[in-house]
């Protein structure tokens, strides 16, 4: 036997050895799954308790439960713009056991607004699925003159820096610097620690006006304190029915609203990955998950894996390029 006919026999026992290993991957990947979850599953949650996150987190944990009969820890690891909760499950068994809860904040806008992340939003994750989209309002003093987006955008065009919007939330300020860049308006950004901040200063006139989440805008508008002026998705708010999308106001091109979603750390298994996508997309169809969605203003909004990844990378460019046009620096 000459030296290429060994080579060549030596490769195809090599191929075969990989086949063979690849075959009882696959094959023990599809046992643990079946196997799935044999324990107690942990949801990682990048903000505090009590957040529309967290909310969201319980009532799918809920739901998972009872179709399981395994528990669902919720693990608040709030802080750091969701980098805790995002570094610490990145790093966590590549099991199914570890599963974070997030929203845009951590996979789509922090790479933005930090130089440096201690976690890759892209490589140290496998998607599981979108949970859950909603969006946010426009709102002014209920005793402002602007009784529609036409009427405040024109102001703003004929005094530009004259009016100031609030803003609490990396959302709400996006919201904000979109509608000035789609509008062409000169609008002065007031930063604020929360939401709730800003509304109390819109309701005592210290800034003109807000894009809000809808569980702090809404209750005010209904209230009569705030008027709404436009819904910032391209959807109009079920809460909101007779309030025109900034689209439809005007605004061309305007969507910006926030989003729940599920990852897993990188180098999940694949059949343990669509077990969890299962079990998340029955989860968002519970009691408990409609009360949320319907109480929060948002909706449920499933994928698979493959969807969650393409829709999280137009997302990515999407903020990046609102964050860049604003002139916005990383920290």
């Amino acid at each position: 036997m000459n030296r290429s006919t060994s080579l060549m026999n030596l490769g195809r026992r090599h191929a075969m050895a990989a086949a063979v290993l690849a075959l009882g991957a696959m094959q023990g990947g599809a046992a643990f799954a079946q196997a799935y979850p044999a324990k107690a599953i942990t949801f990682v949650v990048p903000f505090a308790a009590g957040s529309a996150t967290d909310q969201l987190a319980r009532a799918l944990g809920q739901s998972i439960t009872t179709d399981t009969k395994q528990p669902v820890v919720i693990d608040n690891k709030a802080g750091a713009s969701g980098m805790i909760a995002a570094s610490a499950v990145a790093k966590a068994p590549a099991d199914g056991y570890s599963v974070l809860i997030t929203t845009n904040t951590t996979h789509a806008a922090n790479e933005h607004l930090y130089k440096k992340l201690s976690y890759d939003p892209v490589k140290d994750f496998v998607p599981v699925t979108g949970l859950g989209k909603g969006g946010q309002v426009l709102v002014v003093n209920a005793s402002a003159p602007y009784k529609n987006v036409g009427e405040l955008l024109a102001f703003a065009k004929k005094s530009p820096g004259k009016l100031s919007f609030g803003s609490g939330s990396s959302s709400s300020r996006m919201a904000g610097e979109m509608l000035k860049q789609l509008a062409g308006v000169d609008i002065l950004h007031v930063p604020y620690k929360s939401n709730p901040l800003a509304i109390t200063d819109l309701l005592g006139g210290q800034i003109d006006l807000m894009i809000t989440d809808t569980s702090t805008g809404v209750p005010q508008v209904k209230a009569g304190k705030l008027r709404a002026l436009g819904y910032s998705t391209q959807k109009r708010s079920a809460q909101l029915p007779d309030v025109p999308t900034l689209d439809e106001a005007g605004v061309k091109g305007y969507d910006m609203g926030y989003w729940f979603a599920a990852y897993v750390p990188a180098g999940t298994p694949a059949p343990v990955v669509a077990r969890l996508n299962e079990l998340l997309g029955a989860a968002t169809k519970s009691a408990a998950a409609k009360s949320f969605f319907d109480n929060a203003g948002s909706e449920a909004w499933t994928t698979t894996p493959d969807e969650l990844a393409k829709f999280q990378a137009a997302e990515t460019q999407k903020w990046g390029k609102v964050i860049k046009a604003a002139g916005i620096e990383a920290e």
